[in-house]
């Protein structure tokens, strides 16, 4: 396991202050569904390979879905981006209790898309539970340096909230961001048309499925 020195990031994506409970904070709001949508992605969207597959995940959180990911491709080389130091600390204290299976390897760098260096490629992208903590404003250069990471037909695996114009939905997008936004200084107030910008990066989805009464959609992108 390698662990890169940190990089420039945005202070107000820091999700440290929650570390220790978000997880448990999301089973208990979504009973379940964001993890549910994060292992159908990596069933539908990992392509088999004969070759160790470079693995891009960006905004891991604590962790857990590395263990999902070598479930899959036992032999995937990461690169974990997270912006949280918090986090980062907990990722790794889980591949303690839990270490990469043999020949599956792990970078552990601090930072947000913007750590990516000049030339590297990825031959899958996961980004799950990210693209709604972008502004509008800055959501299609994230995207732009994410897809100049992409190797060519590489897939790219995306869950979210799906954005939403009036009801329920729309309600607890923006209770979700009044949330975050008090209690680590999200500055994020609403949801960026994350499913359009993709789309202008002439990605099409070729799996898609919803959960939690269509509030979230999970996606596999080519």
């Amino acid at each position: 396991m390698a662990v890169s020195p940190p990089q420039t990031f945005p202070p107000e994506a820091d999700f440290g202050r929650v570390a220790r409970f978000y997880d448990l904070l999301a089973g208990l709001a979504f009973g379940g569904a964001l993890r549910r949508a994060q292992r159908a992605a990596l069933v539908a969207g990992l392509p088999p390979s004969p070759t160790p597959l470079r693995v891009l995940v960006l905004g891991g959180g604590a962790g857990w879905v590395l263990s999902e990911l070598w479930r899959h491709q036992p032999t995937a080389q990461v690169l974990y981006l997270e912006v949280s130091a918090e986090m980062l600390a907990r990722t790794r204290a889980r591949l303690r209790r839990q270490p990469a299976p043999p020949g599956a390897a792990v970078e552990l760098r601090r930072g947000s898309e913007a750590a990516l260096q000049p030339g590297e490629q990825f031959d899958v992208l996961i980004t799950f539970f990210v693209l709604d903590c972008f502004t509008a404003e800055a959501l299609p250069g994230a995207l732009a340096r994410l897809q100049a990471a992409r190797q060519p037909s590489a897939p790219w695996l995306v869950t979210d909230f799906r954005p939403a114009q009036s009801g329920w939905r729309l309600w607890l997008i923006q209770a979700m961001y009044r949330f975050f936004g008090l209690l680590v200084g999200l500055q994020v107030q609403r949801m960026p048309p994350w499913p359009a910008e993709l789309a202008s990066l002439g990605l099409r989805s070729i799996w898609k499925k919803s959960f939690f009464a269509n509030a979230i959609d999970a996606l596999v992108l080519h």
